[in-house]
């Protein structure tokens, strides 16, 4: 996450205190989980969150910090970068150099940060350091709840999970009710028991993880991810007609007016009406920011235009500028 500055609060009521200055950020995965509605998150989602969360812990344990407190409410989106990015580094630690003793939060707790937490409360020391290991713990059981769509608090913290957590990732991954494809899937199940030994010398580290094959499978994001997470990209759908795509005329007027309502938000960057299939008849407006972008999707989804109503989505801002239409996003 940015820093953008630093600053002294002079009037807090325990008197003065620091102020860190961070950029605004969108969605929380913790609230992508409520809207998932207990049927898990596409795995266009996992695999975009996965990837950069491991990014950025690659980043961090190669500077040798600890983030320690890494939960779906500290996983936020950020719709102009359109990526995923890590906050509050409240308990973060120099590795070796741990000056917290009580880190991460229940129900993404490491097994050696459960232990070094009672026994500090005991009053006593622990022989075993936490390492930046507790993060790919942590990473493994976010990624299990945007699969399964459930809270694993409960699960984690019981004596069967102790005993043999493979067995219930696997009756997980076995469900009935989670309806993916079996080699992704399996990919995915295979990367996320790789974070959650319970030996922490076996976890893998976030630079190993990010070769998992589960990365190298092309996903298209849902409907619901285009609603859910912003970007600079506007997509508008029953819009146009088959009609009024062949007719040059007809067309050129429809542009035309879509371009002026569309300014009413926001300079307009491009607009591109694809005449072919993929993205047929589909509208792509390309603001110069995520906000212009929020307010237009806001004011235009359930407009009538031309007698139509107005479905209005976010696309991937990636994917517009290479020219990449996904065919199929529902």
């Amino acid at each position: 996450v940015t820093l953008y500055g630093v600053f002294t609060n002079h009037y807090s009521a325990n008197g003065p205190s620091r102020c860190l200055l961070l950029e605004l950020l969108d969605i929380s995965v913790s609230e992508l989980l409520l809207h998932s509605s207990n049927q898990g998150c596409s795995m266009w989602m996992i695999q975009h969150c996965a990837r950069d969360v491991l990014e950025a812990l690659a980043f961090l344990h190669h500077k040798g910090y600890v983030h320690a407190d890494l939960k779906p409410r500290n996983i936020l989106w950020s719709a102009e970068e359109e990526c995923f990015k890590l906050i509050d580094f409240g308990l973060s630690f120099k590795e070796g150099n741990q000056d917290v003793k009580y880190i991460q939060t229940d129900g993404y707790r490491a097994p050696e940060a459960e232990l070094q937490n009672c026994l500090a409360q005991a009053g006593l020391q622990s022989e075993t350091e936490c390492t930046s290991a507790v993060d790919l713990w942590s990473l493994g059981i976010v990624l299990l709840e945007m699969f399964s769509g459930m809270k694993l608090k409960h699960t984690v913290q019981s004596q069967e999970w102790k005993t043999n957590s493979s067995a219930i990732i696997d009756r997980i991954f076995a469900s009935e009710g989670v309806v993916n494809s079996a080699i992704p899937a399996y990919h995915l199940r295979d990367l996320i028991k790789s974070m959650l030994h319970c030996d922490q010398g076996k976890r893998a580290s976030a630079e190993k993880a990010l070769c998992s094959p589960f990365f190298s499978i092309p996903f298209a994001p849902h409907i619901e991810d285009l609603v859910m997470l912003p970007t600079p990209v506007l997509r508008l759908l029953n819009v146009l007609s088959d009609a009024s795509l062949q007719c040059e005329e007809e067309y050129e007027d429809i542009l035309e007016d879509i371009k002026e309502e569309c300014q009413k938000y926001g300079p307009v960057v491009s607009l591109l009406i694809p005449k072919e299939n993929p993205g047929k008849g589909q509208v792509f407006v390309e603001y110069a920011n995520a906000g212009d972008s929020k307010a237009a999707q806001k004011m235009l989804t359930g407009k009538i235009f031309d007698g139509k109503f107005v479905v209005a989505t976010f696309y991937p801002l990636s994917a517009y500028k290479r020219g990449y239409l996904y065919q199929n996003l529902l």
